[in-house]
């Protein structure tokens, strides 16, 4: 990088190699904190090395830093965008949400969210799919509903586009769930009937379950909600969703209906026909005359 009398500009791709060799002797060092260094200046010796930034990222990740490393490598995959490679951006993207996701499951939806966008735009719709995925599971689990709800019908209309079907069923169910821990019974009920437009929904076991499942929520009938949700459809979702079915408890305190009138005619029919034929028998227990 130096100039002299006979070198008048740095030569910054020479030193940018000499980074790139120098931090990856720190890192065999486990001298992390130097090795990062020299990968920022690697990257700045040399700006089209956006791969600097994803390593030295992984440099605080090795010292615990997360936050600071998901910032270089977001940067890293702008910069992958820029130069009109995005499959690179959205893997270095995914990378960071995983990254992050135990520390701040916010960011990580987030970093999920950009790398899915960046797949759909570049018409690799699967990939797409597997980050919106881990996306709804992360809203789920952070109870965070409202988000969940959407994110789901994101993956269900690309599922529907690919003429995926039966995963399009499945994405109802977590649909379905999602909308009676919102309270919002008229939602789960609309998902549904949406729903019968996709071939061979009306009359699969989903559709059936889903049906009985909102009669008995409709119903007030824990017993018949909780054996639907315990059914193996259910229980062997994805487990953020099967522990919403676990979980899912009816309007008014989750008590099955029985007729109490019957109950009591039941209770009381015996007693009260004796005590009638008693009756009989005093009126007449002073004979006819």
């Amino acid at each position: 990088l130096k100039t002299g009398f006979l070198k008048w500009k740095p030569d910054y791709d020479s030193a940018a190699t000499e980074y790139g060799k120098a931090a990856v002797a720190f890192k065999n060092a486990k001298q992390f904190d130097q090795a990062r260094e020299a990968c920022l200046r690697e990257a700045e010796a040399h700006e089209n090395n956006k791969a600097a930034y994803e390593q030295a990222g992984m440099m605080l990740k090795e010292m615990q830093r997360l936050p600071e490393a998901v910032q270089l490598i977001e940067k890293a995959s702008m910069m992958y965008l820029e130069n009109g490679t995005p499959d690179t951006a959205a893997i270095a993207l995914e990378r960071a949400g995983k990254l992050i996701e135990n520390v701040s499951p916010e960011k990580a939806v987030q970093l999920y969210q950009q790398a899915a966008s960046v797949f759909e735009n570049e018409e690799r719709l699967r990939q797409a799919l597997e980050m919106l995925g881990k996306a709804s599971r992360l809203l789920v689990r952070g109870r965070r509903l409202d988000e969940a709800a959407l994110s789901l019908q994101k993956e269900k209309s690309i599922y529907k586009e690919i003429e995926n079907y039966p995963t399009c069923y499945k994405k109802t169910i977590a649909q379905v769930l999602v909308h009676l821990h919102r309270n919002d019974y008229v939602a789960a009920e609309r998902c549904v009937r949406e729903s019968y437009s996709i071939p061979g929904f009306n009359g699969s076991e989903d559709c059936a379950a889903l049906e009985q499942l909102l009669e008995g929520y409709d119903q007030q009938d824990q017993d018949q909600v909780s054996e639907v949700c315990n059914s193996p459809l259910f229980k062997y979702m994805d487990n953020d969703y099967a522990k919403l079915g676990l979980t899912l408890v009816v309007p008014g305190g989750g008590i099955k209906k029985k007729s109490p009138n019957a109950n009591q005619d039941k209770a009381r029919g015996p007693a009260a026909g004796g005590s009638h034929a008693d009756e009989e028998d005093d009126e007449y227990s002073g004979g006819l005359c």
